[in-house]
């Protein structure tokens, strides 16, 4: 156990980092060697470049890269990058892109672009005093004392936009926040709020104790506790939709328009009122969201905490997106709250970064907030659709038989046969195993 336990790994080499791990969790596998080394990227400068993301790294982890095109969006064509594993994902966006080419595509705005960050701390006093105190003089103190570090989001049009001292001590005793509301412009804005944040609280502290207000018994019993952004984003909306006629919803599974828009916006309120549905509901949208946010750099644990949190934030976890039919019309949308950048990060930095931005028009982070929502709702879209017609499995299930046969080490004539044999069948993992053995014990 204590060989397990190593000091200065961070100052190993790669090599030599990968020959301890082997040695003391592999025994010494020149195997798991060949693997890691396998995927390093054969251009120096480049794996450099991807040793530096982040700490300790040995080797990349690929995620495979698609493309789902004809995403009409705002009478632009787009084909939209997608960085996702999972399967059918992809084929799933292109194939609502493809509906909704011909019936006006899918129609963005923005609903919002502030985003928030706070400073949290512990006040036992008069709360009216606190409250004057922060209008008539700590407000602009902090403004002010915070002018060099928004000076440059200044010039490009953002910076604090509302800063307010919000009273939570009926939630926990004694505690407060100083509220700075933000707009980043085309940057994420993570390190500008946070740098803001932190100033606000050395600002806050000293005029607080210097100021003749205050008692020293309230003094004494003020601290300030930490100072963050926030990943919620309730005022940083993209909002994206799709809307025709009823009688343009024909689909080839051979149920009505009529009873395809009904069983359509029924599906989405099951989604709104039972939380064990809208869980799976807003799993797949996000199984369209994150895959572009993960394509263009951003960070998808953020996105995804956004995302959640929104979606309980009236007391009950529910839908994303909404249904509504009225005057023999559909409409299907959804609100994402979603926070992104286009500079900063690894937006300047990794090349397949750098290439989804490119194919996207170099869009401002407004404008890609936009279509990530369209993304969400187009993954929406076809998985409700193939719900209420044909049922998941059967597209989903076509896509991971090829992951099935891959993991049964299938020859490529193999996989031909077995895809070709399961055409019109049902897919699961012991059937397919079942066909696989059949062949290889016919006599040839």
């Amino acid at each position: 156990m204590k060989n397990k336990i190593i000091e200065g790994f961070s100052k190993l080499t790669k090599e030599e980092k990968i020959n301890w791990l082997t040695q003391q969790y592999v025994q010494g596998s020149n195997e798991l060697k060949n693997i890691l080394k396998q995927y390093w990227n054969q251009k120096s400068e480049l794996q450099k470049i991807h040793d530096e993301f982040t700490e300790n790294t040995i080797s990349n982890f690929y995620i495979p890269y698609g493309i789902a095109p004809n995403f009409l969006i705002n009478n632009e064509i787009y084909a939209i990058p997608m960085a996702t594993e999972e399967s059918s994902v992809v084929a799933a966006a292109a194939k609502s892109a493809k509906f909704w080419l011909n019936k006006g595509g899918f129609k963005t705005k923005l609903l919002g672009n502030i985003k928030l960050g706070h400073v949290h701390f512990i006040y036992k006093g008069n709360k009216a005093k606190l409250q004057q105190w922060f209008q008539c003089q700590l407000k602009e103190e902090l403004i002010k004392e915070s002018i060099d570090i928004t000076k440059n989001m200044r010039i490009r049009g953002g910076g604090i936009t509302d800063i307010e001292l919000v009273d939570k001590t009926e939630e926990l005793e004694s505690y407060f926040q100083i509220k700075g509301s933000f707009n980043t412009q085309d940057s994420m804005g993570a390190n500008f709020i946070n740098s803001c944040l932190e100033q606000f609280s050395i600002t806050f502290k000293e005029e607080f104790h210097k100021s003749n207000i205050f008692n020293e018994e309230e003094k004494e019993n003020f601290q300030i506790i930490m100072s963050i952004l926030s990943n919620y984003t309730p005022d940083c909306i993209a909002r994206a939709e799709v809307k025709c006629k009823i009688e343009d919803l024909k689909d080839d599974s051979g149920i009505s328009p009529k009873e395809f828009a009904w069983k359509f916006k029924q599906a989405v309120k099951i989604a709104e009122v039972e939380p064990y549905r809208a869980a799976t509901h807003n799993k797949g949208i996000m199984n369209g969201v994150d895959s572009v946010v993960i394509a263009t750099g951003n960070d998808f644990r953020a996105v995804e905490a956004c995302a959640h949190t929104y979606a309980s934030h009236k007391g009950k976890y529910t839908s994303l997106t909404h249904c509504e039919i009225k005057n023999d019309e559909f409409n299907f949308w959804i609100d994402l709250p979603i926070s992104l950048g286009i500079v900063g990060g690894l937006t300047k930095l990794h090349p397949l970064v750098i290439a989804s931005l490119q194919i996207l028009n170099n869009p401002s982070a407004e404008k890609l907030m936009q279509i990530v929502a369209v993304a969400g709702l187009a993954q929406n879209f076809a998985a409700i659709r193939s719900l209420i017609t044909t049922g998941i499995q059967k597209g989903h299930m076509k896509m991971h038989l090829i992951n099935i046969v891959n993991q049964l080490g299938a020859t490529e004539k193999e996989k031909q046969y077995i895809v070709n044999i399961f055409k019109d069948k049902t897919i699961s993992h012991h059937l397919v195993s079942s066909e696989l053995e059949k062949l290889r014990n016919t006599p040839k």
